[in-house]
């Protein structure tokens, strides 16, 4: 089983929204900084956002600022990627993966120490 378990994906009309989760199973997200990447069919590897251990923000892609928020819930051992005013460009597996060192955010995927299996993310109508 994967470290990380993505959920809450599915299909939404254009101006639609979705609230994505990434949940451990079996240890604590607290002291990692997590992030959400998405890769759409033909394309490469996109960083979305992160968040740190201090709950510090990035946000890699341009074209979801304003639109996508993410958060953490320690008590939850949760992350959060709200996605709102979703658009078909925004269709992609999305994928939260976190960083050990818990500190900083990196929009290089190889900076990451465990992944999740991605959930889908299908804006259509």
């Amino acid at each position: 089983q994967p470290p990380l378990v993505e959920s809450g994906g599915g299909l939404v009309q254009p101006g639609g929204s979705l609230r994505l989760s990434c949940a451990t199973s079996g240890f604590s997200l607290d002291y990692l900084a997590v992030a959400w990447f998405r890769q759409a069919p033909g394309k490469e590897r996109e960083g979305v956002s992160c968040i740190t251990r201090s709950r510090s923000t990035t946000t890699f892609a341009d074209s979801v600022k304003g639109r996508f928020t993410i958060s953490r819930d320690n008590a939850e051992n949760t992350v959060y990627l709200q996605m709102n005013s979703l658009r078909p460009e925004d269709t992609a597996i999305y994928y939260c993966a976190a960083d050990l060192r818990g500190t900083s955010c990196s929009g290089a995927g190889d900076d990451y120490d465990y992944w999740g299996q991605g959930t889908q993310v299908t804006v259509s109508s």
